[in-house]
């Protein structure tokens, strides 16, 4: 029987047209959360959230889910690269990772970064949230 452990959220931007941030090529915080894993033994951790870009079609973007506070390449559980398919209209991008192999930890912290073409811009809303359960 699976057991549910914790579940957080970060909310970057609550609606359309903010942070209106440009990308960069340097992968930048968009979401941050720490769940609470209690030591469980090989927790299962379901990650997910959105992201709207506008720019021009064929922008390149990345997006990178690091176990961790900060960006480390050897940190990265998953990666999603995609291109903007919309000129006149906002991009949203939704995502689903896992981490599989998380470590038996009291606390757990996942960042999510985004980078691309500096022509592109973060325009939300973006959102990042985790849930972590344990199957006995």
């Amino acid at each position: 029987m699976g057991v549910f452990l914790d579940a957080r959220a970060s909310m970057n931007s609550n609606r359309p047209g903010f942070p209106g941030t440009p990308l960069s090529f340097t992968p930048e915080l968009f979401g941050i959360i720490g769940l609470q894993t209690y030591n469980a033994p090989k927790p299962i951790v379901i990650l997910h959230g959105s992201v709207g870009i506008l720019g021009d079609i064929g922008d390149n973007f990345r997006i990178e889910i690091v176990r961790g506070a900060t960006y480390a390449p050897a940190n990265v559980i998953y990666t999603l690269e995609g291109a903007v398919s919309e000129a006149t209209d906002t991009h949203h991008t939704s995502f689903v990772a896992a981490d599989l192999n998380a470590p038996a930890s009291p606390h757990t912290v996942y960042s999510s970064f985004i980078s691309g073409v500096s022509t592109s811009v973060r325009n939300g809303p973006e959102t990042f949230v985790g849930t972590a359960s344990w199957s006995r």
